[in-house]
């Protein structure tokens, strides 16, 4: 991995993770190659157009990047637990006059196609994969276009399909980390391991070059997955108060509240599993909430955007790994200082 890094103009063991829903800007994704590191813009959520401006914006800059895209088929939710959970959910979206979806669940595939043909197109350098494991063809696909292909796993059996399929790179993702776990069975659990454990158990299977990810806070962190086997490593959560992160103010302002205390996997949220600061929303609907994406998502959407645009952090995603305390107000390039300042 030191030399794909190495040969890519990378310096920094620590990569900056992608991170959906409009985090991860391109003065991020800049911030950090301009520091030594490679960022990763979140395809998820965006249309392929914007997606493809923003891929613009990075070649232009004649800096390394990747580009992180959602796989896999939809976890499938009925229609009744649908409107059951919108019904649930509606005395909380009725002092935001918004009215939550009672109709068919929304069941779309992130426009999978068009971003694939985007990427393959645009020559990305480095695109990674999580939610599932893209079949082989898009796989040499990409290879043939000159990108290196990362795919997120959190077990040493999905490394192993990953594997499979033909990837250059593993992203062995811990529960710790913040936002959505790349799982590929979110109807279960994700593994517990820590991330030194988790890294140790898919090199032991495996050969390929690894970024651990999920739960470093610290440059002793790093180092611990690194010594565990890994080639490099990754951070989000640490990024999302930094001065170029595009999260909002109600995000960056819980991160740093000691109001909150704690992290917590939940699926209220979008129907599948992930890790925020816990809240009003994940204490009281999450031991409701169905399983469901991205239906649950398109569904809890619009309350979670009125949510953040009034500054209420109780009904609003706080995604963040365990780590959380650790997020500064500072520029990327000093966080990643800190995390490699004795590696």
């Amino acid at each position: 991995m030191s030399r794909l890094l190495s040969d890519a103009g990378v310096e920094l063991p620590v990569l900056a993770a992608p991170m959906a829903g409009g985090a991860g800007t391109t003065g991020l994704v800049t911030a950090a190659a301009r520091s030594g590191s490679l960022g990763f813009l979140a395809g998820g959520y965006k249309t392929a157009e914007a997606l493809a401006e923003q891929i613009r914006v990075l070649h232009a800059a004649d800096l390394p990047f990747g580009v992180n895209l959602f796989a896999g088929d939809p976890v499938r939710i009925s229609v009744e637990d649908y409107r059951r959970y919108a019904h649930t959910l509606q005395p909380e979206a009725d002092p935001y006059g918004l009215t939550l979806a009672d109709g068919a669940p929304v069941e779309d595939d992130d426009g999978w196609a068009a971003k694939i043909d985007l990427v393959v197109g645009a020559a990305v350098p480095w695109v990674s994969f999580t939610f599932g494991i893209p079949d082989r063809a898009v796989v040499t696909a990409l290879r043939r276009s000159g990108t290196t292909v990362l795919q997120t796993v959190t077990s040493a059996d999905e490394a192993g399909e990953a594997a499979a399929a033909g990837v250059d790179v593993l992203i062995v993702q811990a529960s710790a980390a913040g936002g959505h776990s790349g799982t590929l069975t979110p109807d279960r659990p994700p593994n517990p391991a820590p991330l030194p454990d988790l890294v140790a158990s898919v090199r032991h299977s495996t050969a390929l070059p690894i970024v651990a990810a999920g739960g470093i806070a610290t440059s002793a962190d790093a180092a611990a997955a690194l010594c565990a086997g890994a080639d490099a490593t990754m951070i989000g959560t640490l990024l999302l108060r930094t001065d170029e992160s595009g999260a909002s103010a109600t995000h960056k302002q819980a991160l740093a509240d000691p109001a909150f205390t704690v992290t917590t996997l939940t699926r209220a949220f979008t129907g599948r599993p992930a890790r925020a600061l816990r809240n009003h929303f994940t204490d009281h609907y999450d031991p409701v909430a169905p399983a469901g994406y991205p239906a649950v998502h398109h569904l809890t959407a619009p309350l979670r955007k009125a949510a953040a645009d009034a500054g209420d952090p109780r009904l609003v995603h706080l995604w963040a790994g365990t780590g959380f305390r650790q997020a500064r107000q500072e520029p990327v390039g000093r966080t990643l200082q800190r995390i490699t300042a004795r590696l």
